[in-house]
């Protein structure tokens, strides 16, 4: 048969450039170029076409003789290129996950976050966080324990590599039957995965993160090792995380001495702890507990006559030493605690300034004062401002607000300290002489609490029964600018007015900062700041060091402060009265919203303060009461002192029927009390005199006409201008 190519070509043109609609020719891969430049038939070329495909075909599928289908021949190059492409995938899989969670800290035990709170002797006081201890060993471990686990969570622990196909299968039918995600089939390697380095969304990206990890982990621990890390960092509710800390919390033992029940019911927690904590879901995590040991018998872990032994478990009904995780000074300390600590991934401890003993005494004072609706504060501490004792009010479960550092008050009388401070910076003393009669000033006209005005005057008897009309005087003479600089300089922060008034208490100031610039006369250098941190030294910045130091206050001026602050005591503080060498000064605000009183003696400088979370008034509260009361019942506790037996009361008047009920009983007795004892001694030929400390001495001496005892003293109350606008009293 002649070759078809051997036909006789027709003389027609025809056209050899044939394109496709891109504008590329037509060609068979096996034939050259060069066919194609010589003349052929439209039908040739597709006849050609035609036979290449059959022949495609009969490779495929068979010839008709019924011989069998050819396999391609680059099956083995796609393979190649298959296992090339496969190991390029898992390394950069395995780069991804190295970036995402680092495999180097696979092998790391991660544990929540806990910062735990200490008092000044290393006494733990409250902790911030979870509830964490130390890790355990599952080997050292009763065999049920870890069993009860792997026969609730990972049946199949000891034998799958990190994942079980069986699990996900089984968890998988009965999700779909149930329709909905009711079952994981993750394994305790993969939970462990889960907890130390990702989140809990549900993509599969996490997912396949997660099963990678316990490929590594398997990889690179025993499954003792993996079984400890879990169980030391499984979250069991109520804020606790792992084996030990739970089996305390729950149990008050080790996990070593658990028994089946109390096992059992620790590994049902895991499945909803926070739901199930038996603390305050016990019914259900007791029928989650009897599961438990069912699945253990089923597993072959117990017998089923050790399974019927199984009893439901108790709980502690109380944990006394349990932390608790807030208080006034706790809340107060936390942010300092938290930068000292640094960045906090596992547990921290932090020393603090607070002191046990006399944070109970302070509790203690609030608890026994008696003051039904009102609210108090207390905040104690040394004359270089540790912070050893701390009450931000009555009760912190009904109220964490702290009213020693939170609260802003008018602080009345107390705020005489700066005026005072201002005069005695101006060149004043406690003897220079002042006017105690009425004054206007700009169309102001503060008044004396108790009516009464004595003309010319010490400033040490003005600042005893707290004149109002001379610490007025005083700002004005000295500019309201200088009494601004003093409270300034001793560390108040809060906005102060420029305006006469302040001299009586008109800005509102904390208790704390009030405290603390009592402090700074005590310790004779300002201003001092408070903490509640241990000082690790050498933490401040070089900014800090040059323009953060104190200034020491010069001898003379804090003389004169302390004998104004002791003539205090002896005045409107007489209530404060202690066995030894006392100071400090009551204040009042108006309409007696707020009570005062702040003082120190020995090493200790304490601030009280009592009045109503919505500033009503409260007839009959004064500085000179309460607030006085406490502060010495206080001081009598922390030094360590004998307390004094009875206030002893110079002036007649004092012992008004109503003197307790509605106002200050107390009334400047350095002065008006001295002539009166003075007029009953006459008659005997001697002289009584009261020295400045307090000291009497009696000489011999005439009898001097003496003119009729001056008017009895009122109450030292508070009595307020129309406006509003005065903030003194004591």
């Amino acid at each position: 048969m002649a070759d078809r190519w051997d036909e006789p070509m027709r003389h027609e043109p025809v056209d050899t450039t044939r394109r496709t609609p891109i504008g590329q020719r037509y060609q068979l891969d096996d034939e050259p170029a060069s066919a194609w430049e010589r003349p052929h038939d439209d039908r040739l070329r597709d006849d050609r076409l035609a036979g290449r495909f059959d022949g495609f075909v009969d490779d495929v599928a068979g010839g008709d003789d019924g011989t069998p289908p050819r396999r391609p021949r680059n099956i083995g190059r796609w393979v190649l290129r298959g296992f090339a492409a496969g190991i390029v995938l898992l390394v950069l899989a395995i780069g991804w996950l190295a970036v995402t969670a680092p495999l180097s800290k696979s092998l790391q035990p991660p544990t929540p976050p806990s910062i735990t709170l200490t008092a000044d002797d290393g006494t733990p006081i409250a902790r911030r966080g979870a509830i964490i201890d130390t890790p355990v060993d599952a080997a050292k471990l009763p065999a049920h324990v870890p069993e009860a686990f792997m026969a609730i969570e990972d049946r199949r622990f000891q034998s799958h590599w990190g994942i079980d196909p069986r699990g996900i299968l089984r968890a998988f039918v009965h999700n779909v039957g149930s329709g909905g995600v009711r079952e994981g089939g993750s394994t305790i390697t993969q939970q462990l995965a889960k907890n130390a380095f990702l989140d809990s969304d549900r993509t599969a990206a996490r997912k396949i993160r997660e099963v990678m990890i316990a490929f590594w982990l398997e990889a690179w621990l025993s499954k003792d090792e993996i079984l400890s890390r879990y169980l030391s960092n499984v979250y069991f509710g109520d804020n606790v995380y792992g084996l030990r800390a739970a089996s305390k919390h729950y149990f008050g033992r080790e996990p070593e001495k658990m028994n089946i029940g109390q096992a059992a019911m620790l590994a049902g927690l895991v499945k909803a702890p926070s739901r199930l904590a038996p603390t305050s879901n016990l019914e259900g995590a007791r029928k989650r507990e009897m599961l438990v040991v069912r699945a253990m018998v089923e597993a072959g872990f117990l017998t089923k006559a050790e399974g019927v032994a199984v009893q439901p478990q108790r709980v502690l009904a109380n944990r006394p030493t349990t932390l608790p995780s807030g208080t006034y000074f706790a809340d107060w300390v936390l942010p300092d605690a938290r930068d000292q600590a640094g960045e906090i991934k596992t547990e921290a401890t932090v020393k603090t300034t607070l002191d046990r003993r006399l944070q109970r005494a302070a509790e203690r004072v609030v608890r026994q004062a008696g003051l039904r609706q009102a609210q108090t504060a207390i905040v104690a501490m040394r004359r270089d401002g540790r912070v050893v004792a701390m009450v931000g009010g009555k009760d912190y479960g009904k109220s964490p607000f702290n009213r020693a550092t939170q609260a802003r008050r008018q602080p009345g009388s107390t705020f005489k300290l700066f005026v005072y401070l201002a005069a005695m910076r101006a060149g004043m003393t406690p003897d220079t002489m002042a006017d105690d009669n009425p004054v206007e000033i700009a169309g102001w006209k503060p008044k004396n609490d108790d009516g009464r005005y004595l003309g010319q005057i010490p400033l040490r008897r003005a600042f005893a029964r707290s004149s109002n009309v001379v610490a007025a005087r005083l700002t004005q003479e000295v500019g309201v600018r200088n009494v601004i600089k003093a409270a300034r300089d001793l560390g108040i922060s809060t906005p102060i007015p420029n305006e006469a008034t302040i001299g009586l208490g008109t800005a509102e100031v904390s208790l704390l900062e009030l405290t603390a610039a009592y402090a700074a006369i005590a310790n004779g250098s300002y201003p001092v700041s408070t903490r509640g941190l241990e000082d690790k030294g050498g933490n401040k910045s070089w900014y800090q060091s040059l323009t953060g130091g104190s200034r020491k206050m010069p001898d003379d001026i804090r003389n004169n402060m302390l004998d104004l602050l002791s003539s205090s005591i002896r005045g409107t503080g007489r209530e404060a009265v202690l066995t030894m060498d006392a100071y400090g000064k009551t204040g009042t605000s108006q309409q007696n919203r707020d009570a005062w009183f702040i003082g120190f003696a020995g090493d200790l400088v304490v601030g009280v303060w009592v009045g109503n979370d919505d500033s009503t008034p409260n007839p009959g509260l004064h500085g000179g009461g309460i607030p006085a009361q406490m502060w010495r019942q206080f001081m009598v506790s922390a030094l360590n002192i004998a307390p004094v037996a009875a206030p002893v009361l110079v002036e007649e008047e004092a012992a008004a029927p109503d003197a307790m009920d509605n106002g200050d009983m107390v009334e400047d007795p350095v002065g008006e009390a001295i002539p009166q004892v003075e007029g009953a001694l006459d008659g005997f030929g001697l002289q009584m005199k009261m020295g400045r400390d307090g000291s009497i001495s009696i000489t011999p001496g005439g009898g001097r006409d003496r003119g009729p005892p001056p008017p009895p003293t009122p109450r030292d109350r508070r009595s307020a201008e129309d406006e509003g606008d005065e903030g003194g009293g004591f």
